[in-house]
C-alpha cells in the first residue's frame, strides 16, 4: 500500500502520476490505462515517458513516504484505487468483470482506511466499491450475456456489501467534508435502496449526479445526469444534453455516449437517427458482451 503513496508523488502532474502507478504497480496494460482516462493509447504511453523523464530529470527519490506526507497524496492513491476497481467492475477487454481487480482493489481500499482512519473520501469510495460490487453476480447470465440494471435479479444482490456500503457513506457524509466520491457512493446507495427498478428516485440520482458535476466538471458524469433525467421522465431534455456533449467533441470515443443517445432517439420513435448511433456504439465497444448487446439492440430496432 504505501508502495502506491511512493508512486503518487505532487511533483507530478495528476493524471501523470496516476498513470505511472497504475502502469507500475497497478499491473494495468497501456490499453487499459488508456481507456480509464478516454485517451489513445499514444497520448497514454507519451505521459507515461514524460513522467518517467521528470522523475529522472527532477531527481525525485523512489522513497516511502512518512506518516505526515500521506494526506497530500492522498487524492492521488485513491483515483489509482477506483480506476483499478472500475477496469474490474467494467472492464473494456475480453471479460466485462474481473473480479480479482474489484475484490483488490477494495482490500487496498480498506488498508487505506487503517493508514488514515476518518478521512471522508476513503469512506466515500469504500462504500462506492462496496455498493457497486455487490451487483457483481448479477450482472451476466449463465451465458455470459450482459444484464442491464433495470433487468437485474436484485435478490442476487450482496445484502451484507449493501448494509455496510450504506452505513459507510452516510458516516462519511455526518462528517461534513463532502467530496465527489461520497457523491457517487450515495448515487449508488440511491439504486441499492429500490426494491425495483421502478421504485428508483431517478429525480434524486439526477440531483445528485448534477452536484456532481459542479465538484469535477466530468463530461462522463454529464453523461449520466443525462441518463438520469431520461429515466426520471424528460427524455427530450436528455437528449439535448447529450447532443451537447457530442457538439463538445470530449467523448467522441466513448461508445457508452453513443449508446446513451441511440437509446433516447429510440424512446422518442427516431429509429433512423437511434440506428446510427447504435452503429458508432458498435465501432467502438470492444467488449464482446456490450457488442452482443448493441447488436441484439440494432436488431430489434431495424426489425420494428
Amino acid at each position: 500500500m504505501r508502495l502506491i503513496f511512493t508512486c503518487c508523488h505532487p511533483a507530478l502532474a495528476p493524471e501523470a502520476r496516476v498513470a505511472l502507478t497504475l502502469s507500475t504497480l497497478g499491473g494495468l496494460t497501456a490499453d487499459e490505462i488508456a481507456r480509464a482516462f478516454l485517451v489513445k493509447r499514444t497520448t497514454l504511453q507519451q505521459r507515461l515517458v514524460r513522467a518517467k523523464q521528470k522523475i529522472k530529470q527532477a531527481g525525485i527519490p523512489y522513497r516511502v513516504p512518512g506518516p505526515a506526507e500521506l494526506p497530500e497524496r492522498l487524492g492521488g492513491v485513491l483515483a489509482v484505487l477506483y480506476l483499478v476497481f472500475n477496469e474490474g467492475y467494467a472492464s473494456g477487454g475480453a471479460h466485462l468483470v474481473r473480479a480479482d481487480l474489484c475484490v483488490e482493489a477494495i482490500r487496498l481500499v480498506r488498508l487505506v482506511d487503517r493508514l488514515l482512519p476518518g478521512e471522508p473520501e476513503v469512506l466515500g469510495l469504500l462504500a462506492l466499491m462496496l455498493l457497486q460490487d455487490s451487483r457483481r453476480a448479477a450482472r451476466l447470465d449463465s451465458a455470459g450475456e450482459l444484464i442491464l440494471l433495470e433487468d437485474q435479479d436484485r435478490s442476487r444482490w450482496d445484502a451484507e456489501s449493501i448494509v455496510e456500503g450504506t452505513e459507510l457513506v452516510e458516516r462519511a457524509l455526518r462528517l461534513g467534508r463532502v467530496g465527489p466520491y461520497q457523491v457517487q457512493a450515495a448515487i449508488a446507495a440511491v439504486h441499492a435502496g429500490a426494491a425495483t427498478a421502478a421504485d428508483t428516485d431517478w429525480a434524486q440520482i439526477a440531483g445528485l449526479y448534477a452536484l456532481l458535476h459542479g465538484m469535477t466538471g466530468s463530461p462522463v458524469v454529464a453523461l449520466n445526469r443525462a441518463v438520469a433525467v431520461a429515466e426520471a421522465g424528460s427524455v427530450q431534455d436528455a437528449l439535448a444534453m447529450v447532443d451537447a456533449l457530442v457538439a463538445e467533441g470530449s467523448l467522441d470515443g466513448y461508445h457508452l455516449l453513443h449508446v446513451a443517445r441511440a437509446d433516447f432517439l429510440r424512446r422518442l420513435d427516431r429509429t433512423t437517427e437511434a440506428a446510427a448511433s447504435y452503429e458508432a456504439a458498435l465501432a467502438l465497444a470492444v467488449n464482446p458482451a456490450e457488442r452482443r448487446l448493441l447488436q441484439r439492440r440494432l436488431a430489434e430496432l431495424r426489425t420494428a
